[in-house]
């Protein structure tokens, strides 16, 4: 009796009770959205190491660096345009050891892919 009595008890206290609501506030410096708006434009205008995997046609180009992309996930592609051809750059290195390493890799799939530095 007393099991069925609890029991209904807290049956009927679940039933009443509400789960917390409440609102978040973020409080930020005004600042710190410039300094975001900074880092990105001067991480933009850096130079990076890249791999070109290979250059032709814009229709090469463009089937080239869709099997970059499958070949590669996640990693920067870009077709660049250098009269009279384009050119399909992979991956933003920040150093050059980094950009050996998949470079190796890279050339296993594409074997006439060339290590670019950066613009100096």
């Amino acid at each position: 009796m007393k099991t069925a009595f609890l029991t209904l008890v807290l049956l009927c206290t679940s039933g009443i009770s509400i789960a917390q609501q409440g609102t978040v506030q973020v409080k930020q410096d005004r600042e710190l959205s410039q300094l975001l708006n900074l880092y990105k434009k001067a991480n933009e205008s850096a130079d990076f190491y890249t791999i070109q995997i290979g250059f032709g046609s814009y229709d090469k180009a463009q089937k080239l660096k869709s099997d970059a992309e499958v070949d590669f996930p996640g990693w920067y592609t870009k077709i660049i345009f250098d009269s009279p051809t384009y050119r399909v750059h992979v991956g933003k290195f920040n150093t050059k050891l980094e950009g050996e390493r998949h470079f190796t890799e890279v050339r296993k799939k594409y074997p006439e892919s060339l290590l670019l530095s950066p613009k100096n």
